[in-house]
């Protein structure tokens, strides 16, 4: 650029030394580094200017449910630390296929990305066989967020106070009643089948296409029972609708001591940490990854969004992407061996 600037400092040559063989050679010299320098800028000052426009999260579960609570929340906070608006996308359906795909798909730019409930996604790749991306090997992990736990609810006008008079009530009546889910091949799905394997019960599996629908029909008594994140339950429970009997999670949950664990209530082996992460699709730039691993470990720090969260049940806890890669490893093959315990058929 010196050079450029050398030519109006001194005054264009007379043609004759223009026309020199030494002088064009410069000159065309002086272009090329010109251009190189331009084009070397333009990468640097786009990735310092990161991000340029808002940021889409995908979510495999339709609005108001635990998933859709926790990625709004998140994502507001991730909002003010990044400075860019972040904007939720409901695409549920087939066991969270159908937002999984949606994620892996999106262009690897860092805006777009997934939310994911790793465990529930575990749970459908040790179910559906032939699915056409995974969490595993289409995704870059960003960083764990945390747990909801899962309960078991019944409604509030059932005569039961207990797992066991649960138990006791559906024995009564086989094959007469009816155990909701968020949908086939959920968390919510195979902590039900779980249940039933394990206290060998004859009771009927209705999907749903997530906890808005399905619980209302539980509150009813079209269904008896139903394993929904605390969060997704908890103004129906406050609202005296429905109760809980156990949390499914391997200890209590802070939000409601009084409720035992499944184990406590006498149900071995039917245990859950429904855990999320925030993942970007494969090649996705390292620099962008750890720009927003960074920033959604600065989010979930802040005391507010911590305590709002904890108020709906959830518990927010950062893990970087290492951690969050394990974790996805082992689920899988955590479920994969309770999906064949459980004899459910891979579809």
């Amino acid at each position: 650029m010196t050079v450029f600037a050398s030519w109006f400092t001194i005054g264009i040559p007379p043609q004759s030394h223009r026309d020199s063989p030494r002088l064009r050679g410069l000159f065309r010299a002086c272009l090329f580094l010109g251009a190189t320098a331009l084009a070397g800028a333009a990468p640097l000052s786009a990735q310092a200017a990161y991000p340029e426009q808002p940021i889409q999260v995908t979510i495999s579960f339709p609005p108001a449910g635990a998933t859709d609570v926790l990625a709004r929340a998140v994502g507001n906070q991730l909002s003010a630390e990044l400075g860019q608006s972040v904007v939720v996308e409901n695409r549920p359906g087939a066991g969270g296929a159908i937002g999984l795909m949606a994620g892996a798909r999106a262009a690897p730019d860092g805006y777009g990305l997934y939310l994911a409930a790793t465990t529930n996604q575990a749970i459908a790749a040790a179910i559906y066989k032939n699915q056409a991306v995974s969490l595993e090997k289409d995704f870059i992990p960003i960083g764990l967020i945390g747990s909801v736990p899962h309960s078991l609810v019944v409604p509030a006008s059932l005569p039961v106070n207990s797992v066991q008079e649960l138990l006791a009530y559906i024995r009564e009546k086989p094959g007469e009643y009816n155990f909701a889910s968020q949908g086939v091949g959920t968390l919510s799905h195979l902590e039900g089948e779980m249940f039933k394997a394990q206290n060998k019960l004859e009771i009927t599996h209705v999907p749903y296409k997530g906890s808005v629908q399905a619980l209302p029909d539980v509150v009813n008594g079209l269904s008896v029972m139903m394993f929904d994140s605390v969060t997704g339950s908890m103004p129906l429970v406050k609202g005296n609708k429905l109760k809980y009997l156990a949390v499914a999670s391997s200890s209590r949950v802070s939000l409601l001591p009084d409720v035992p664990t499944l184990k406590e209530a006498g149900v071995e082996n039917v245990v859950a940490d429904n855990l999320f992460g925030l993942f970007a699709p494969l090649g996705t730039p390292p620099e962008v990854v750890q720009q927003l691993s960074s920033a959604l470990e600065r989010a979930l720090e802040k005391p507010k969004l911590i305590q709002a969260m904890a108020a709906q049940g959830a518990e927010l806890q950062f893990g970087p992407p290492a951690q969050l890669a394990k974790t996805v490893a082992d689920e899988h093959i955590f479920w994969r061996d309770v999906v064949s315990q459980a004899g459910i058929s891979p579809q």
